[in-house]
């Protein structure tokens, strides 16, 4: 795999790690103790602390990658293994 394919590889899961990570951590106005500003939904978060959440997705993704890419290297988990309807017409 070329190294531009592996880095497109992480961007995609640090894209999708955000929607892992940003659920997690986060206080509303209720349980910071503090007023809510009028108009604001119960459920919307007190603070948002960008740089937490960007190293946080930082190590989901690349724990992800590490493991996506020992498994191209390795081939721990391949398209047949996972093919339960045994419809598998890929190239061998």
């Amino acid at each position: 795999m070329r190294w531009t394919s592996a880095l497109a590889i992480y961007f995609l899961f640090w894209a999708f790690s955000v929607f892992f990570v940003l659920p997690f951590g986060v206080k509303t106005s209720d349980e910071a103790g503090v007023e809510r500003v009028p108009g604001q939904a119960e459920s919307a978060p007190h603070e948002f602390h960008p740089r937490k959440v960007a190293i946080r997705v930082t190590i989901v993704a690349t724990i992800l990658w590490s493991l996506y890419m020992l498994n191209y290297h390795f081939g721990w988990l391949t398209p047949q293994m996972i093919d339960v309807f045994g419809a598998w017409n890929g190239v061998e």
